[in-house]
């Protein structure tokens, strides 16, 4: 059963989770808590979540960009994003250890924002240190909407969400995306905005 998704606002969002050692990774806990989020994200529909995004102040998350979400987003969309399908990932206790200074601006959405977006500047390419999900020490680098969707998560393990770095003339309900800016560049929005 799915669980349920805090709304910003709830203090949880707000502060830094705390790490997990080797045993409680590997706690029965952790590991249906690990299940019960990756069904909780795919039935949102989600590409992230976040433990602090169900109450928990933990530094966990899951991550994956399944392939059906990419039919309905225009090929030229999908390539102006960098953005191919994510495997399933479970990031325990992540760092980003690296970060291009070169960045991209597109629109971001949150299950905890729900019905809101913005654009959001975000770093394209990131290296993150994180344990998995047997605290086996992993690293992935990351490129284009992989690592949008890695720094995304990682905030909320710091207590940010995207509000905190988007383009504030930006922040739209998803209605009006869709109705104004849905097939226009993020730099023509911006210029729209002013």
């Amino acid at each position: 059963m799915p669980l349920q998704i805090v709304q910003v606002g709830d203090p949880v969002l707000r502060q830094r989770a705390r790490s997990l050692s080797k045993a409680e990774i590997l706690s029965s806990e952790i590991q249906h808590l690990i299940e019960a989020m990756r069904e909780t994200m795919r039935e949102a529909p989600g590409v992230g979540l976040a433990a602090p995004q169900i109450g928990r102040d933990l530094q966990l998350a899951v991550i994956e960009d399944r392939e059906q979400y990419h039919k309905d987003i225009d090929p030229g969309q999908l390539a102006a994003r960098e953005r191919k399908p994510v495997p399933f990932t479970v990031l325990v206790n992540p760092e980003i250890a690296w970060h291009s200074d070169d960045t991209r601006e597109f629109f971001e959405g949150c299950l905890s924002l729900a019905g809101f977006s913005a654009i959001v500047p975000r770093s394209r390419s990131v290296r993150v240190n994180y344990l998995d999900e047997h605290a086996t020490p992993s690293s992935i680098e990351a490129t284009g909407w992989h690592a949008r969707i890695l720094q995304h998560e990682i905030d909320h393990l710091l207590g940010h969400v995207y509000l905190d770095h988007m383009c504030s003339r930006t922040f739209t309900s998803l209605d009006n995306l869709k109705h104004y800016w849905k097939d226009l560049p993020p730099a023509e929005v911006l210029t729209r905005l002013g």
